[in-house]
C-alpha cells in the first residue's frame, strides 16, 4: 500500500507521474481566476485540451475582457487554480488542486471554432455555445504548473504538462465505483482491518495505478493508494485489476 504523505522511492514507481496527475485535475469543473491588477474574475467554464491548451470561457463583460482590451501588450499575468474533489461521500472531499500561472490572451477570431471543438472534446459545456454572443473564449500561456495533494507539493514543467495525458481510469471513475461497488468495498474491508477499527476507511478514487482510500484517524487523516500488480492502459483490465488486489494476499 501506498501512504500518500511520505512515499518511499519504490512507492514513487507505483502511482501516476506528477504531469500527468496534474493533466488530470486540470480537466476538473471546479476553476478559480485570479488577474493581476483586476483580482478574482468570472470563469464559466475551464479545460485544458488533448493538445495541451489551456481555454477558458468567460464573460465577455466581465473582468478578463476589460482587462485584455486596456493591456497595452494585449495579454495579462493570470492565475487560474483547478480544484479536484471526490464524488463519494467524505468529511473533507479535496483530493487535490492545481495551480496554472502564465498570461491571459485572447484567442484569434479564425481560430475560435477549431478551439472550441478542442474544449469540448476534453470537458463538453453548454456554455460552449454561448462563445461569440455573452461568452468569449480565451487562452491561458503556461509559465509554470503547481500540483498539491496529500499534503505535498510539486512543481511540473509546463512543457511536461502539456504533453502528458489525464488518467483514463481517473476520468471514468464515477462510472466505474457503479459497475463495480462489490468488489471495490471488499477492498475497502481489506484496507480497514489493516488499518484497524479505530479509523474511518473511505473510497477517495480511482487511478490507471491503483485504488486510493482516505484513512481518518484520531489525530488527522492520510491518503493510501492500493497498487495495481501493474499500471491499467484504459479501464478495460480494470476489473481484473481489482479482483488480483483481492486474491493476491493480505491488505
Amino acid at each position: 500500500m501506498t501512504a500518500g504523505p511520505t512515499p518511499s522511492s519504490a512507492a514513487v514507481d507505483r502511482q501516476p507521474p506528477a504531469a500527468e496527475r496534474a493533466r488530470t485535475v486540470a480537466v476538473r469543473s471546479s476553476a478559480a481566476l485570479h488577474v493581476a491588477g483586476t483580482g478574482s474574475c468570472a470563469v464559466l467554464a475551464a479545460t485544458t485540451t488533448a493538445d495541451g491548451d489551456v481555454l477558458l470561457v468567460v464573460p465577455t463583460d466581465g473582468g478578463v475582457v476589460a482587462a485584455l482590451r486596456s493591456s497595452p501588450l494585449g495579454d495579462v499575468p493570470a492565475r487560474l487554480t483547478v480544484a479536484d474533489r471526490a464524488p463519494f461521500p467524505l468529511r473533507h472531499p479535496a483530493r487535490g488542486l492545481v495551480q496554472l500561472g502564465g498570461w491571459l490572451a485572447p484567442v484569434q477570431e479564425r481560430d475560435v471554432p477549431r478551439l472550441v471543438l478542442d474544449f469540448a472534446g476534453s470537458s463538453p459545456a453548454d456554455v460552449l455555445f454561448e462563445v461569440g454572443l455573452g461568452a468569449s473564449l480565451v487562452r491561458l500561456d503556461l509559465a509554470e504548473v503547481e500540483l498539491e495533494e496529500s499534503g505535498t507539493r510539486a512543481d511540473v514543467d509546463p512543457d511536461d504538462f502539456r504533453a502528458a495525458r489525464p488518467d483514463p481510469v481517473s476520468g471514468a471513475e464515477s462510472e466505474l465505483v457503479a459497475r463495480h461497488r462489490a468488489p471495490l468495498g471488499r477492498l475497502r474491508g481489506r484496507v480497514q482491518r489493516w488499518a484497524g477499527r479505530h479509523d474511518d476507511v473511505r473510497l477517495l478514487g480511482l487511478d490507471r495505478f491503483g485504488v486510493r482510500f482516505r484513512v481518518q484517524g484520531r489525530s488527522g487523516c492520510y491518503d493510501l493508494r492500493v497498487p495495481f500488480a501493474e499500471a491499467l492502459d484504459d479501464v478495460d483490465g480494470f476489473a481484473a485489476a481489482v479482483d488480483h488486489l483481492l486474491t493476491c494476499g493480505p491488505a
